[in-house]
């Protein structure tokens, strides 16, 4: 019986096999991974997610004939493409010069490892999941609000923001800020400390207010932006602040405030 797939594990399936029955190309033996082209939808909504626009520096990784990049140039964005193929980067510039976009898009031959990422607003791949996993740390590093999407894969306990399986397999997501730790808030004239764990966008915590802790409410942090509710006297008051390395600054119901990290 021939099993039923969708079309990204059909094409899993063919990289497997290209890779098991070692054909002995250069690519198959050199190459972390076999080249297999992302289908246009996919390329389609991996921008759509991501809102590339014309702001943006999109980086993507294994970037193959180029497709992902030159889609973005086509938005108006810069876009770098890296590939370890000379014939896929050769490939890339020929498509990129078909498209019109050599005045924004560029590719370069590169191990992705060695790729400065730093410059990313956005950063899409197709990669095995053994990379993707390696360069977790690099993403994680990158500034808060870099928008992330992965074809097929993900970054394994990292939940992707948006997980899409209808006609294709996306992963998205928006690199969180660095918000453990112990704050110092100051709201008006009350001052309290709040007290945050983290696992990658997820936060839970505390606040000890007059002598008393209590949890940390509907607390949120979607990349720079943060939001959680302390009960104070009796009544929730929401605090909404943009994180900045160790300060925060923001609205709540008394007016602006601000915390620092200790």
């Amino acid at each position: 019986m021939v099993p039923s797939l969708s079309p990204s594990g059909w094409r899993w399936l063919a990289v497997c096999l290209i890779a098991a029955a070692g054909l002995g190309t250069v690519q198959a033996q050199q190459l972390d991974v076999v080249y297999v082209p992302t289908p246009k939808e996919t390329v389609d909504r991996m921008l759509a997610l991501t809102a590339v626009g014309r702001d943006d520096f999109v980086i993507d990784l294994g970037s193959g004939d180029g497709r992902i990049a030159i889609a973005a140039g086509k938005l108006g964005a810069r876009a770098l493409g890296v590939d370890l193929d000379p014939n896929r980067i050769r490939e890339a510039n020929a498509n990129a010069q078909a498209a019109g976009v050599t005045d924004r898009v560029t590719f370069r031959q590169q191990n992705l490892f060695d790729t400065d990422l730093s410059q990313a607003s956005v950063l899409t791949m197709y990669l095995l999941p053994s990379l993707n996993l390696k360069l977790r740390p690099r993403i994680l590093a990158l500034r808060p609000g870099t928008r992330v999407a992965s074809h097929d894969f993900s970054m394994g306990d990292w939940k992707a923001d948006i997980h899409e399986t209808t006609n294709w397999r996306i992963h998205f997501w928006i690199v969180p800020a660095r918000v453990a730790g112990t704050w110092q808030l100051r709201s008006g004239d009350r001052q309290f400390a709040v007290t945050i764990e983290q696992t990658f966008q997820e936060i839970r915590g505390s606040a000890t207010v007059d002598g008393s802790q209590v949890p940390l409410r509907d607390a949120k942090l979607r990349g720079g932006e943060i939001e959680f509710s302390v009960d104070i006297a009796g009544r929730p008051i929401s605090f909404r602040g943009t994180v900045s390395g160790d300060k925060i600054q923001g609205k709540a119901a008394g007016g602006d405030w601000t915390a620092t990290r200790s």
